[in-house]
């Protein structure tokens, strides 16, 4: 295998699929990244974990095909190192890869190409299409609300589903994900060719490595899938990761319909006073109490290790005084979601989940469970 690429496009290439490869890997080949010199005049630059894979073609000259593997991180080092507008010449025998750059000259061991394992896409019956733009909206409004906690793994990710309860029952594709604690979704116009989409969970690692990649898109994704494996065409980069083998909750159960205490607020200037009185609360008390009063809102954050702090908010309250308390990340996680200037908190009591959302006809919406402050 013989080649030649621009270092800018070898470093971009490269530094999409090495954040595919664990740092740590018992197994030797998961750490490599598979180089292909293709006599089309490109190399592919493919990695994998065995759950999730990119694949990314990218413009070379090519004097003679051929692939190898070699150690990902490795080579993303050096073609970082490298000088800009150096010409990067990729050359692989006998078990070494020869990188040559200017005056710079590396030469890494290789394994073989037949030992790199391929993820089995298998049939992929539900294909569509999302703009990128649709696309980033769905991660970005959801997942933070992913869970962690690896006991309740099908929560580790994003619930996709498709439903038929749109405004005048129309077709919609739903994107849910939730730890407990908080509930975010987002509701969109149903893709054509997603009629019969299975209910999927979409791996967090997943998520976070497609979010990545979509800052570089401008125009749409195609989405493939099947019940077990999901693949996004990204242009030069084909993204294919298997799905969570679990049931999602019944989330909608836990959205709250009868909640009749309204709070109308600026989400930017509420956010920023949750902020500041959370300045002193500890990983332990990490609750902001808000009492609500008409058209005032007093935020207050009491730690037994440093004092209190207290801040009054203006906000649009007509209802019954009442206080609650929530969690002051979790809160600031999803006022930090909301675009628009004004933003509607629907309340019950001190102990009741708490539905928040821009207004009736936003497509996102989330809920969150209070703390006993």
């Amino acid at each position: 295998m013989k080649a030649t690429i621009e270092r800018a496009t070898l470093l971009k290439g490269l530094s999409h699929v090495q954040s595919v490869v664990e740092r740590r890997n018992t197994i030797p080949i998961l750490s490599n990244v598979l180089i292909e010199a293709q006599a089309s005049g490109a190399i592919r630059l493919m990695a994998t974990d065995l759950d999730l894979q990119i694949d990314e073609t990218i413009a070379a000259a090519v004097d003679q095909p051929g692939a190898t593997t070699v150690s990902a991180h490795t080579l993303f080092d050096i073609a970082r190192k490298l000088p800009e507008g150096a010409q990067v010449e990729l050359s692989a025998a006998e078990n070494r890869l020869t990188i040559v750059a200017g005056r710079a000259r590396f030469s890494l061991g290789t394994l073989p190409r037949d030992d790199f394992p391929v993820i089995a896409e298998g049939e992929l019956p539900t294909v569509f299409e999302l703009p990128a733009e649709t696309l980033k909206a769905i991660v970005d409004k959801t997942r933070f609300a992913i869970s962690t906690e690896e006991t309740r793994y099908y929560l580790n990710g994003i619930f996709l589903h498709v439903a038929e309860d749109g405004p005048g029952n129309s077709p919609v594709l739903k994107a849910a994900a939730t730890d407990g604690h908080r509930l975010a979704r987002i509701t969109m116009p149903r893709p054509a060719g997603a009629e019969a989409m299975p209910d999927v969970i979409v791996p967090r690692k997943c998520v976070a490595e497609l979010r990545k990649l979509l800052d570089e898109i401008d125009g749409s994704v195609g989405v493939s899938l099947s019940g077990s494996k999901i693949r996004f065409d990204l242009g030069q980069a084909i993204l294919t990761s298997k799905l969570i083998d679990g049931t999602f909750p019944d989330y909608s159960r836990v959205i709250p319909s009868g909640n009749d205490k309204l709070l109308k607020l600026d989400p930017k200037s509420f956010m920023a006073g949750v902020d500041r009185v959370s300045t002193i609360a500890t990983e332990k008390t990490r609750a902001v109490k808000m009492a609500l009063d008409r058209d005032k809102i007093t935020l207050s954050v009491t730690s037994p290790e440093n004092g209190t702090a207290a801040e009054e908010v203006p906000g649009d309250y007509a209802a019954m005084p009442f206080e609650i308390g929530f969690n002051s990340r979790y809160l600031m996680d999803i006022l930090g979601q909301i675009e628009g200037d004004s933003v509607e908190v629907h309340l019950a009591d001190a102990a009741a989940p708490t539905l928040i959302r821009e207004n009736d006809s936003s497509p996102a919406l989330y809920v969150l469970m209070p703390m006993r402050v």
